[in-house]
């Protein structure tokens, strides 16, 4: 079944409103008010019948996210049925709102697929036929509002403001519509390309773990024998205790890059202060040359389901940040941690050259750095899509520049 927007139903609930309050105030001030020879009681009760359907329609448009074809027939429907009506009991065809039965079908003809503004056409055609053929005639009520003044003319012009009016307000709003369209299917192309890039790049880089993981075991197996001869040289074996360590934090790397994705492995309830000091920790043995000032403002005992996700936005962006500030002379990045209404909320800001030299987070494996990959910003940008969070990146005050985030975490039982 076809599915459309249930934005065409929300349009037609709030133009059934104001097709309500006209037709209330055209038969108050034509029956009651001028005294034309109309029957009040059919007429009320048509306008009584489509404030009732849409009592039930205009909340159920808001509700839908989708609404099917054979629903939006049915609203269409309705309002040609309740134009039916009210034209037969106040003039047929000669009652210059007779023309109305045209805005359903321009109506369809903008926002349906064909087969349904055949339906539409055939529908508005019967009603416009059985309001003429059973309609009551309609008395043109010559000087009724000064001599010679046509009542009939009055109608018309009534009716070309009217139908001026809604044509013009439903083509904004599908026009609107139209663009919102154009703009999410343009960050969703964008969203596929960038995902399409990353899995690409993950399915390479769990090929070279596999390359990697063995070197680096020799490379373990050597440093330990260089440690322990390095007995009585204080300088030489801290170097050597240090590189070690670094090989041993890089085959922890590469294992983790080699596992088959697990949901049960990556999500798991961890201390969220404890998680977050041993990233800081790992990612400082990894950048001892670079200063980390930090600033947290975090519960101690709150217990979250952490995502392994988090722990690589963080360290992508830490290096991004001693990136750009070693490259201007500096050796400080400074990170602030928050915990507010459920949300881990961070920024880390850098003292380099500022967002100009900086590659847009949107930018799929764009860089500013000589020797650098393009991957750290593309991969928290789709690593905080992922969790269903938000990254931002300005200029900083007093120069660099400043990466805000904001992810989603759910408080473990």
């Amino acid at each position: 079944m076809s599915m459309l927007p249930s934005g065409l139903l929300r349009s037609l609930a709030t133009l059934r409103w104001f097709a309500v309050a006209g037709q209330a105030a055209t038969v108050a001030l034509v029956v009651h008010g001028l005294g034309l020879p109309f029957a009040p009681a059919p007429l009320w009760a048509g306008v009584a019948a489509l404030a009732l359907f849409n009592l039930w329609a205009a909340p159920r448009a808001r509700r839908l996210a989708d609404a099917s074809l054979r629903e939006t027939l049915l609203h269409i429907g309705v309002d040609i049925a309740n134009l039916t009506w009210m034209i037969a009991w106040s003039g047929g065809a000669m009652n210059p709102f007779a023309s109305l039965f045209l805005l359903p079908l321009a109506l369809a003809a903008v926002a349906l697929p064909w087969r349904a503004l055949l339906f539409v056409a055939a529908a508005c055609g019967i009603g416009y036929a059985l309001s003429n053929a059973f309609g009551r005639p309609l008395s043109h009520g010559h000087g009724m509002l000064g001599d010679p003044l046509d009542l009939h003319l009055w109608g018309m012009a009534a009716n070309f403001i009217v139908s001026g009016a809604v044509v013009a307000w439903f083509l904004a709003r599908l026009a609107d519509m139209l663009r919102r369209r154009e703009q999410e299917l343009a960050r969703l192309r964008e969203q596929f390309a960038r995902s399409e890039g990353i899995v690409a790049l993950a399915t390479h880089a769990a090929a070279v773990a596999h390359e990697l993981n063995t070197p680096l075991g020799t490379l373990t197996l050597m440093l330990e024998d260089a440690v322990a001869e390095a007995v009585g040289e204080g300088a030489r074996r801290a170097d050597l205790e240090l590189m070690a360590a670094l090989v041993d934090e890089c085959r922890d790397r590469v294992r983790q890059l080699a596992q088959p994705a697990d949901g049960a492995r990556a999500s798991q309830p961890r201390a969220l202060v404890a998680a977050l000091d041993q990233l800081v920790e790992r990612w400082q043995l990894l950048r001892p040359a670079v200063a980390l000032a930090r600033e947290d403002a975090l519960p101690r005992d709150l217990v979250v389901t952490w995502d392994a996700g988090v722990g690589h936005l963080l360290q992508a962006l830490l290096n991004n940040a001693a990136d750009a500030s070693q490259a201007a002379g500096s050796a400080t990045v400074h990170l602030d941690l928050r915990w507010e209404q459920g949300r881990l909320r961070g920024s880390v800001r850098d003292f380099g050259a500022g967002l100009a030299a900086a590659a847009a987070p949107g930018r799929l494996f764009a860089t500013s750095k000589p020797d650098g990959l393009g991957l750290g910003l593309a991969l928290s940008h789709a690593t905080v899509e992922r969790l269903g969070g938000v990254l931002a990146i300005d200029d900083a005050d007093g120069g660099g520049v400043r990466v805000r985030f904001e992810l989603p975490l759910s408080v473990a039982a």
